[in-house]
């Protein structure tokens, strides 16, 4: 089992099974990423920090609600999908990427650890004609587009303390990117949530649907 010392200092209230559950994501990853380059091997060395906590920053913005239904846009390797979905085992999440190979070792990953409350496909974006609560991604594109990718996917019904819309994982300045956009943006620094290097640039970036 791997260090999670610095996850659960952030997220003091984890079980057990969820602690299991995350220090074997670690060991998962680096059999996958031997057979098939899903994630760097930078990132790889610092998987803890800059994939587990990385993607959970979205739940120091949000904490969902029960039945709440997210989609993760360009999934990758899983991120921030599936440790979402272990943070929030109540949840709906829908994974979807492009790129075939990175579905097989989601899926795969998903199969070990079990995870009943993910679903992931082979597909673009584009293609998906559910509706969900609230779309996340990790800096997959530029938010112009990213953003056209979501257009009619929302539910129109709010369920959690902010309404339903985009969660996005971005780093840099983001001024230029985000001029041309009409919606309602909230930014949140995670550096406010985590004191490592590596967030320091690093946004949470909402976007009311």
């Amino acid at each position: 089992m791997s260090s999670i010392n610095s996850l659960i200092k952030h997220f003091p209230n984890l079980t057990e099974y969820q602690k299991e559950q995350f220090s074997s994501l670690e060991n998962l990853y680096k059999k996958w990423n031997a057979k098939i380059n899903v994630i760097s091997r930078k990132d790889t060395e610092n998987f803890q920090e800059r994939h587990l906590m990385h993607s959970l920053a979205i739940a120091k913005v949000i904490n969902f609600v029960d039945k709440t239904k997210i989609m993760d846009i360009g999934t990758g390797g899983g991120f921030p999908g599936i440790p979402l979905s272990i943070l929030f085992p109540n949840c709906d999440f829908f994974l979807v990427d492009s790129i075939g190979k990175k579905v097989k070792v989601v899926k795969e990953v998903i199969n070990e650890l079990e995870l009943k409350n993910i679903t992931a496909t082979h597909n673009r974006a584009e293609k998906i004609n559910e509706k969900f609560d609230f779309i996340v991604s990790r800096a997959v594109t530029k938010m112009p587009k990213f953003i056209t990718w979501t257009k009619g996917k929302f539910l129109e019904e709010n369920k959690n303390e902010i309404e339903n819309g985009i969660l996005y994982l971005k780093g840099g300045d983001l001024k230029e990117e985000m001029a041309s956009i009409k919606k309602e943006v909230q930014y949140f620094n995670i550096n406010m949530f985590y004191s490592e290097q590596f967030f320091e640039t690093k946004k949470v970036v909402y976007i009311k649907n």
